[in-house]
């Protein structure tokens, strides 16, 4: 199934949101609750998994919604048609962190992007929205943040929420970078994904990088994020803690120790 042409324009800096233009019959899909505003003659409809027309009936739109459910998001997605008499008609979905809303057109990427679980923001109809599981042992037992990622396949642009300030980087065959698990936001299909660890026992106690890092071969595309929710959230918790101040061991297992011990857990 072939994805609507949709246009659109991203306003705003660090709080933006994305305003998609709809021809009449043309849809778009959102996560529940995405919305910002949209003309009157955009109709919503709230559907189980991500609006596609599947096969199986109602079973397949139940696994669809099922693998929806294991990346964290809500069961339903919500389409949102033209159905107005109007040439055009606008709807607008908002970011809900800080960031940078990263459109791409999947046929630009062979089809397929791996990005983190709670990415996805919006996307023109007939996109999928699916689940991506780690291959290797290590990855799955260790992975965190990156062993469960969202896949979205299709031909059609996708609008993906990115925490803070973006990089991209091209890597060539064989080129290697090391990422935190939780700042990789994206990756094409062709890049592989790997486990390494954070130096020696005391970089891993005491360095506050965590345990380990994700190691991203080449080649293929890949992107970065600066501030994922995860660490905001982490260091807003550790800010409102029983000390009263921020724990500079969060992300560290020196910081996890130091909260049992305080009985901040």
């Amino acid at each position: 199934m072939a994805a609507d042409d949709i246009d659109f324009e991203i306003k705003g800096q660090e709080l933006q949101f994305v305003e998609i233009e709809l021809d009449p019959g043309e849809s778009a899909i959102a996560e529940a609750g995405a919305m910002v505003w949209k003309d009157a003659d955009v109709a919503m409809t709230t559907v189980f998994g991500d609006g596609r027309a599947q096969e199986g009936g109602f079973m397949g739109k139940l696994l669809g919604a099922g693998q929806r459910l294991l990346t964290g998001e809500s069961l339903f997605t919500t389409v949102f048609t033209h159905q107005g008499r109007k040439p055009k008609a606008r709807v607008a979905f908002g970011a809900p962190t800080p960031g940078t809303i990263l459109p791409l057109r999947l046929s630009d990427y062979g089809g397929t992007l791996i990005c983190q679980k709670d990415s996805f923001l919006a996307a023109a109809k007939g996109v999928s929205i699916g689940v991506q599981f780690q291959r290797k042992v290590m990855t799955g037992l260790f992975g965190g943040e990156g062993f469960i990622m969202q896949k979205l396949q299709g031909d059609g642009m996708v609008f993906v929420q990115m925490g803070g300030t973006l990089v991209e980087r091209e890597l060539a065959p064989g080129e290697q970078i090391h990422v935190d698990t939780g700042c990789l936001a994206a990756y094409t299909p062709s890049v592989d994904f790997d486990l390494i660890t954070a130096g020696g026992i005391k970089s891993m106690l005491f360095g506050g990088e965590g345990v380990f890092f994700a190691s991203l071969t080449g080649p293929g595309h890949v992107w970065i994020q600066s501030l994922p929710f995860s660490r905001l959230a982490g260091r807003m918790l550790a800010a409102a803690g029983s000390s009263g101040g921020q724990n500079r061991g969060e992300g560290s297992l020196l910081g996890s120790f130091g909260d049992l011990i305080q009985g901040n857990d």
